[in-house]
């Protein structure tokens, strides 16, 4: 017996894979890795030039080139969309700067896991469904694994940790208040947004490194770590907020702490201990069950 052929008229029985739905899950993958790479490169300039001007590298740089690619100046924006824009590029600097202060004093893993607590809070804000709480609880569990432990390790910085609680609310802000730029062509909203971000850090940066900042060196070192942490992971995730609704995008940016605290082991020497390997499997477990949340709920 022969087998059968497959003929115009006898499809297949498997389904072509949905490639656009994929597209914002694989923007987001995107995002993370680039940004705790480039975040990792910035974090060497500190010791050059500081954190206010390394945050000030960053995001200049990525206002630039972001304004060269999109062009964003072709748009003509009304009164609500320039608010949205300026809200959304408020949110950005703040988030940016207060970050990076926080990365003077506490390592980039337990920088991350706090800065989390923002989209966290979207996501728990949003949620619906029993999956949606299941995995916001798979989130927080692998986060408190990334923090250190009472009976060992030294003390956190309090300043430092004051800080990264800060950039928190901005990095809510920030998911919510690029919701409500999808009036505007992605790449343009992040354009504009990074432009406006520039305007209140670049000055910052300028009036405490000085003529320093303007060592070629040091600034194509800035630029790098500008297309790797700002440029690059903005565009992906705009494309993400723009398909996702804003729970699953705060839950699935849980792999962020995790990426974070393997570039800083790998790339700091910020070593991770057992209990921070099992935070990997359950920021990742919580990822897996939001895609699945996501994908019964449509």
């Amino acid at each position: 017996m022969t087998a059968p052929c497959l003929t115009p008229d006898r499809p297949s029985l498997l389904p072509a894979p949905d490639w656009g739905a994929l597209l914002p899950y694989a923007a987001l993958a995107g995002s993370v890795l680039s940004v705790c790479l480039g975040t990792s490169f910035a974090k060497q300039l500190f010791p050059l030039i500081g954190a206010p001007a390394t945050v000030a590298y960053r995001v200049g740089f990525s206002a630039l080139v972001l304004m060269l690619v999109f062009r964003p100046w072709r748009l003509s924006l009304r009164r609500a969309e320039g608010l949205a824009v300026l809200r959304y590029g408020a949110a950005i600097g703040l988030m940016n700067f207060c970050f990076y202060m926080a990365l003077r004093s506490i390592p980039l893993g337990l920088a991350l896991a706090i800065e989390f607590l923002g989209p966290l809070s979207v996501s728990l804000i949003h949620a619906r469904r029993p999956a949606h709480f299941a995995a916001v609880g798979l989130a927080v569990a692998g986060l408190s694994l990334l923090l250190p432990r009472p009976q060992g390790g030294p003390a956190l910085d309090p300043v430092g940790v004051g800080f990264a609680l800060a950039a928190a609310v901005f990095w809510g802000s920030y998911i919510l208040f690029g919701k409500r730029t999808g009036q505007l062509p992605a790449g343009a909203a992040v354009a504009l947004g990074m432009g406006t971000a520039a305007c209140l850090v670049v000055p910052v940066g300028v009036a405490t490194a000085g003529a320093a900042m303007f060592s070629l060196p040091l600034a194509a070192m800035g630029l790098v770590a500008a297309v790797l942490s700002s440029a690059v992971p903005y565009s992906l995730e705009m494309v993400a907020l723009k398909r996702l609704p804003a729970r699953h995008f705060g839950v699935l940016m849980s792999v962020e702490p995790a990426v974070g605290a393997l570039a800083g082991a790998l790339l700091l020497g910020e070593h991770l201990a057992g209990l921070q390997w099992l935070a990997v499997g359950l920021v990742v477990a919580a990822s897996a069950v939001s895609v699945l949340a996501a994908g019964k709920a449509h």
